[in-house]
């Protein structure tokens, strides 16, 4: 699992390594060139931007309230720190994180099938 995740961090297929995982930016091709894993099988959905925003929350607001107690700024310095480093994370981690949870998903078994209905497709 460790090594699944840690390709998928770096943007590689996570079952052999070797090719890439994304198609764009955060664009999962639908099956790895080298060895044909089904990486488009992967429903990643909202797992990477919560772990995103739970991981640039758990940096920016501890070193917010740290510059407030130790410096007391005007809250134009606060903006002009905290909000590109916000944006610099979030779009930072965003892919890495994707991939490390494609890499799971592809690890545990978790892919789509071909048999599972779309959410939004009417019952027959």
């Amino acid at each position: 699992m460790p090594t699944a995740l840690g390709r998928g961090l770096l943007g590689r297929c996570p079952a052999c390594g070797h090719s890439h995982i994304f198609n764009g930016f955060l664009r999962v091709v639908p099956a790895c060139s080298n060895c044909g894993a089904p990486l488009g099988a992967a429903r990643a959905d909202d797992a990477p931007p919560y772990f995103t925003i739970a991981i640039t929350g758990h940096i920016v607001i501890p070193g917010m309230l740290v510059l407030e107690q130790m410096k007391s700024p005007p809250l134009w310095v606060h903006a002009v720190i905290w909000i590109p480093l916000t944006l610099v994370l979030c779009l930072g981690l965003l892919r890495p994180i994707k991939g490390a949870t494609v890499g799971l998903m592809l690890k545990l078994g978790m892919m789509k099938t071909e048999d599972e209905a779309e959410p939004d497709a009417p019952l027959p």
